[in-house]
């Protein structure tokens, strides 16, 4: 019988090209925790939802859980490749998020859409105060910020839409 090596007690060096910086770590740490909860939220919106244009609110939270959930595990990933432990558990997500808290019983759809927008703003307001430094350390990592950034910005606009009042609403497009 062959004996499989323990490789748990050797020694094991790697020579990465890159290792991320505390304070990168750091960043894509926020990032990481905000989209985490982002989903959380998502899930916690979609169950409690109700009132008018509630199937479309419905499904379209989905869409915000699935890019969330995504994201997340871009970032996590991310964050191994360069060095650094991802931590996204439960107290770590609720001590350390910076979006606003999200009620825990039914929410009107206008309310809703109002409460998720906040929650996409402040995720791409990480992105977007963490990248210029992230860019300087690691273009790779900002890189995947710019499409973290895209998408929800793009779905906050989206579901802002259902409660903005034509060339009325703020902000007010530059077109004027």
């Amino acid at each position: 019988m062959t004996q499989t090596a323990n490789r748990t007690s050797a020694t094991h060096t790697s020579h990465p090209a890159f290792q991320a910086s505390e304070r990168l770590a750091g960043h894509l740490q926020q990032l990481l925790v905000d989209l985490t909860d982002l989903h959380i939220q998502g899930k916690q919106a979609h169950w409690n939802v109700v009132g008018k244009n509630f199937r479309d609110l419905h499904l379209v939270l989905d869409e915000v859980v699935e890019a969330a959930r995504g994201f997340s595990d871009d970032v996590a990933e991310r964050m191994r490749a360069v060095y650094v432990t991802p931590d996204a558990r439960a107290k770590s997500v609720a001590a350390q998020t910076s979006l606003p808290e999200f009620p825990s019983d039914e929410v009107n759809t206008g309310d809703c859409v109002d409460l998720i927008v906040a929650a996409l703003y402040a995720v791409a307001g990480t992105g977007r105060r963490i990248h210029d430094e992230v860019d300087a350390e690691d273009p790779t990592s900002a890189d995947m910020i710019h499409a973290i950034l895209e998408r929800l910005e793009q779905l906050a606009w989206m579901i802002d839409a259902e409660n903005r009042v034509a060339n009325s609403s703020l902000p007010r497009s530059w077109s004027e």
